[in-house]
């Protein structure tokens, strides 16, 4: 009885964390403050010492429902909260949104993904699924910027590759990416 109502639970938890996160960012769409990065810094001073944690879940919205490129939610990370700290914000919440993301795909299957990204996106990126060096082209969109690192999370949740593989993948592809944001903005 016990291991039956764990998953159930589990589904429970996903729906209801999910809902909240679309409610949130439908109203940071609305206030505006996903398409101006200078209202995005703004909007996170006014919340002093809750600003770190507004932001993480705005990157963990931002990878969930693509609204906004990752690169640019990250520069507005290094922005606000400098190299070390935006390095570190941005990594708690892209990693945590690139999990639920992967979860979300394995839970939901093919019908979100084609309702959150282009058809021929979602099937170029399922193509590569097939190929037995999925786990490095995985790699290498997470790792490079500009590339659909949100889109290749819910297709990792689509394919045969395990969690631990794609967790491995994320914890050393995420950061690099990353530190180039950061390095980039501390030298700008």
């Amino acid at each position: 009885m016990k291991k039956n109502i764990i998953p159930i639970i589990l589904k429970i938890i996903t729906i209801v964390t999910t809902i909240l996160l679309i409610i949130f960012a439908i109203w940071l769409i609305k206030l505006g403050i996903l398409k101006d990065k200078n209202l995005l810094i703004e909007y996170l001073k006014d919340f002093d010492i809750l600003a770190p944690l507004i932001f993480i879940i705005i990157q963990i919205i931002q990878v969930i429902i693509p609204v906004i490129p990752g690169g640019v939610s990250s520069l507005v990370g290094v922005l606000a909260f400098g190299p070390i700290l935006g390095f570190i914000y941005n990594y708690i919440g892209l990693v945590l949104g690139s999990i639920i993301a992967y979860y979300l795909a394995k839970i939901y299957g093919i019908k979100l993904v084609r309702k959150l990204f282009s058809k021929s996106s979602v099937k170029k990126y399922l193509n590569y699924t097939k190929s037995k060096i999925f786990a490095l082209i995985c790699f290498f969109v997470i790792f490079l910027p500009g590339l659909p690192d949100d889109l290749v999370c819910y297709i990792a949740g689509l394919s045969k590759m395990d969690s631990k593989t794609f967790f491995i993948i994320l914890l050393v592809g995420k950061p690099l990416s990353l530190l180039g944001y950061s390095i980039l903005m501390a030298l700008y």
